[in-house]
């Protein structure tokens, strides 16, 4: 395998995850209920990891624009939790017209394959390309990441091709290999963890793709511009930085310059 990019150091593993369902049992607020940090520590409201702005509001955003989670299927409540635990308004994007207007959309975990059947016979698959190629800030999680990348092993799958990857889905192992673990990561010095459920590999970063986060020297957290992309789900446990950090610096950041006619 071969990336580029900083290398922050591999995590510590505690505890694996729920063996018995497809998702780890989650509390009535949408928290992952398993191993939870000190709500005033690294990733709560108020601990010294958090990633600050005012408040419900990014750097230069507006908390009243919603934020797009795609709801196909998969987690996509749980990331509507979490952009709401920051005072985010939420749209739930189930068509190519629900794209209208938004700036950033969160693709999230779930069944790749699912997500893909469910969209055969629409316009949502070229919709979410156009948004991606209009400089749409797009965050992908476990299953999302398989669906930007732009190629896709374990066994191969069509995909959207937007993040300049390659991943090997379910490239962890099964359900019963799930794990949670502690990772470092460039964009602050207390560690996030990473519940990996039947997680895919990234086993290609592209020259302009920027490694934030490794385990055991493998990519799990990426960056490209205004496309971010974890192979874990954040949205399962209840620090929220890397949702902030979507908000607050991937959709704040310079659109690319439209593509020139040849």
């Amino acid at each position: 395998m071969t990336h580029s990019g900083s290398r922050p150091g591999s995590g510590k593993e505690f505890t694996r995850v729920n063996r018995t369902g497809v998702y780890p049992r989650v509390n009535r607020a949408g928290v992952y209920a398993g191993k939870r940090g000190n709500p005033d520590g690294p990733g709560g409201p108020g601990g010294p990891g958090t990633l600050r702005g005012p408040a419900g509001v990014g750097k230069g955003g507006d908390a009243g624009v919603p934020v797009g989670v795609l709801a196909l299927q998969g987690d996509y409540a749980l990331h509507a939790a979490a952009l709401g635990a920051l005072d985010r308004s939420v749209r739930e994007v189930r068509t190519s017209h629900d794209l209208e207007g938004l700036s950033g959309l969160i693709l999230p975990g779930g069944e790749s394959t699912t997500m893909l059947k469910v969209m055969e016979g629409t316009d949502m698959e070229a919709a979410l390309t156009r948004f991606a190629g209009a400089g749409g800030a797009l965050f992908g999680t476990c299953a999302g990441i398989i669906l930007l990348a732009r190629g896709v092993t374990g066994p191969a799958q069509r995909s959207l091709g937007v993040l300049d990857v390659d991943v090997n889905r379910n490239g962890y192992g099964r359900q019963v290999d799930s794990f949670e673990t502690e990772l470092a990561w460039t964009e602050d010095s207390h560690p996030v963890r990473g519940v990996f459920i039947r997680a895919p590999r990234i086993t290609r970063v592209g020259d302009g793709v920027r490694v934030l986060s490794e385990r055991d020297g493998e990519p799990v957290l990426v960056r490209a511009g205004r496309i971010l992309a974890a192979t874990f789900h954040p949205e399962l446990t209840d620090d929220r930085r890397l949702h902030r950090y979507f908000v607050e610096t991937v959709m704040e950041a310079p659109a690319p310059a439209p593509a020139e006619a040849t």
